[in-house]
């Protein structure tokens, strides 16, 4: 039986990966309208059950009067119908309704319709630009879709069950207060009126303070997070004072936020007790009034007093109820902000597939100025043959790795276009352009997982002989079977740490590269591909590298030019234009940016010249 109610919602349906809206109940509705026949019958069944408890007053005020008109002995001959009737409300059909709607609640709802909407943000802000995760904490963009997904939870059941319950509710007390006197309801729907101003005073209030707090945590957690992540920075610079202060801020402020929504929350609920005080004070002698005139009897005081009753502890959890579904919604208002922005950059209706059947890359009088005035790449027009090794040079801001982001299309351009194999990759589908390019960046991150899964990241469905293959290929067999990790696990089991943390730098640079290497892409990016390697090793693993750019386009960014020197050609940018271009040698006898560039570091030997030019000042 459980099992059934579990899987009425599946939270991984296949659906678009779509921008939710940016309106508070458009928003709401773009995940409601999924399941709506749950919300449908959690209101039916919530309905039902108000209708069924209020009956259940009212039979007390019926038995009350039946004893008074009968005697013992003709009790059950007489009103032996009425009272199977009530033992049929009492002992089967509320708690079947109450079952059912705490079925439908809690193992229908509670655990899956927060993870459809954690699933759909997630894939959702999984494929924004690389600016959006740059300009945000990682913490605090993971907070928003784990709050969201469980306040839009809160606040949607709440007012589909316990508020749709509690106006059946106080609609069915008016109706029996009526039913036995109409001044009777005179008290509580002068309580009910006065109720729905209390709340409609209070609660936006509490709403935006909850926004505000929700704002404070997220924020809260994102600067943890950022501390944590980059420990050894922090200590590095021994400043865990520092950070002590800058999370004292943001303590400071969550508490401050705390305070001003507690603040209204206990004027709500003074304000809440006098009103109920006066709801049982009025009702109780009004009933006693009315039933000394003869115009009620005591089974209507019963039934009066025991609902005022009712409703005066029911009060408290209405008022708590409709708070909760207002710091939901604030919640839900501050995950918006996140989960609603727009994609920088998308793919273009009916994008296809990139299909690289050569290699040649193409820019084509490229602009772009990541929205400054100036320009970082102004009018650049490079072509790269297929099966072409392209070295990049130049000064740091000459707009190099600019350049790669931008055929990666990260970001999209201001002017021009990017071609590869004479298809515009604004017109393909990002997804195929990426899976067509293996690149290998200085500031290598490895995912916390285990060193076979970084391995195999590079082709999902390879063999484990295809991930050892690639292990040693970069001498990274040497070091993986010696690897432990605090959990037990051992060689290609053990996990990496955060960002690969538990590895040196040259341990996760060679995983890094066995992760290219088993991705075999045509087109082959190197950023700064063996910085973090010692000499022998990157003497070693150079060897490895010319054989996997054989038969692939490459570009290669190195300020260590020793190690791109043997490239075919070789691309001096300077602040985005390029102002120089051929071989290695050629550049050197020409004495220009590139040459003054190479006298600064230790000459080399590298593609059969062997040379020792003087550094400056020599």
């Amino acid at each position: 039986m459980f099992r059934w109610f579990e899987t009425r919602i599946d939270p991984f349906r296949e659906t678009p990966v779509a921008r939710p809206p940016e309106t508070l109940l458009a928003f709401y509705w773009h995940y409601v309208r999924q399941i709506w026949p749950v919300f449908a019958a959690l209101v039916v069944s919530g309905g039902i059950t108000a209708v069924l408890e209020v009956m259940m007053f009212r039979y007390i005020g019926e038995i009350i009067d039946i004893v008074g008109k009968t005697t013992p002995d003709k009790v059950f001959a007489e009103y032996g119908p009425t009272f199977l009737m009530m033992a049929f409300v009492v002992l089967v059909a509320r708690p079947v309704s109450s079952v059912l709607h705490d079925m439908i609640t809690r193992q229908t709802l509670l655990p899956a319709f927060p993870a459809l909407v954690r699933w759909q943000g997630h894939r959702y802000l999984m494929r924004q630009s690389l600016e959006f995760f740059q300009n945000d904490f990682a913490g605090r963009l993971a907070t928003r879709v784990i709050q969201t997904g469980m306040a839009l939870r809160e606040s949607v059941v709440e007012v589909f069950g316990s508020l749709w319950f509690v106006i059946i509710y106080a609609g069915g007390a008016v109706v029996l207060f009526a039913d036995a006197d109409v001044w009777l309801a005179v008290p509580l729907m002068v309580w009910i009126v006065l109720y729905i101003i209390t709340l409609a005073w209070f609660v936006p209030r509490i709403r935006e303070s909850a926004k505000a707090m929700s704002h404070a945590r997220s924020t809260l957690t994102g600067r943890v997070v950022d501390g944590y992540t980059n420990i050894s920075t922090v200590k590095l610079f021994a400043h865990a004072e520092r950070e002590d202060t800058y999370i004292r801020e943001s303590i400071a402020d969550n508490v401050a936020a705390t305070q001003a929504q507690t603040r209204l929350v206990t004027l709500m609920s003074a304000t809440i007790t006098t009103l109920n005080c006066f709801l049982i004070g009025a009702t109780a002698g009004l009933a006693v009034w009315l039933w000394s005139l003869g115009s009620v009897t005591v089974g209507a005081i019963a039934l009066s007093t025991g609902l005022a009753i009712r409703i005066y502890n029911m009060s408290g959890w209405i008022m708590w109820v409709v708070t909760g579904i207002f710091e939901n919604v604030g919640v839900v208002q501050e995950g918006m902000e996140t989960l609603s922005r727009a994609h920088a950059v998308v793919d273009k209706p009916g994008a296809k597939p990139l299909r690289v059947t050569q290699g040649a890359v193409d820019f084509d009088h490229v602009n772009f100025h990541y929205g400054r005035k100036s320009g970082v790449i102004d009018n650049l027009t490079l072509n790269i043959a297929p099966g072409e090794r392209v070295g990049l040079v130049g000064r740091s801001g000459a707009g190099k790795s600019t350049l790669v982001n931008l055929l990666l299309r990260f970001y999209d351009l201001q002017g021009g276009r990017i071609l590869i194999d004479g298809q515009n990759i604004a017109d393909v589908t990002q997804e195929s352009l990426r899976a067509a390019i293996g690149m290998v960046t200085q500031d290598t991150s490895l995912l916390h997982r285990s060193v076979r899964d970084n391995i195999r990241y590079g082709k999902p469905e390879a063999t484990e002989e295809e991930i050892w293959a690639a292990a040693r290929q970069v001498h990274a067999d040497s070091f993986i079977p010696g690897l432990v990790d605090p959990a037990g696990r051992t060689g290609m089991d053990a996990h990496v740490g955060e960002r690969g943390v538990k590895l040196s730098g040259g341990q996760r640079q060679r995983i890094a590269i066995a992760r290219v290497l088993l991705k075999n892409a045509p087109i082959l990016v190197l950023d700064e591909a063996t910085s973090a390697l010692d000499s022998e090793v990157e003497a070693a693993i150079q060897e490895e590298l010319d054989t996997i750019m054989a038969g692939k386009t490459v570009i290669a960014i190195a300020h260590r030019l020793s190690t791109i020197a043997q490239m075919d050609r070789l691309v001096v940018l300077e602040k985005g234009v390029i102002v120089e271009t051929g071989s290695h040698d050629e550049l050197l006898d020409r004495g220009g940016i590139y040459a003054g560039l190479w006298r600064r570091q230790s000459g080399g030997f590298l593609g059969g010249r062997e040379q020792r030019l003087p550094l400056v000042g020599e």
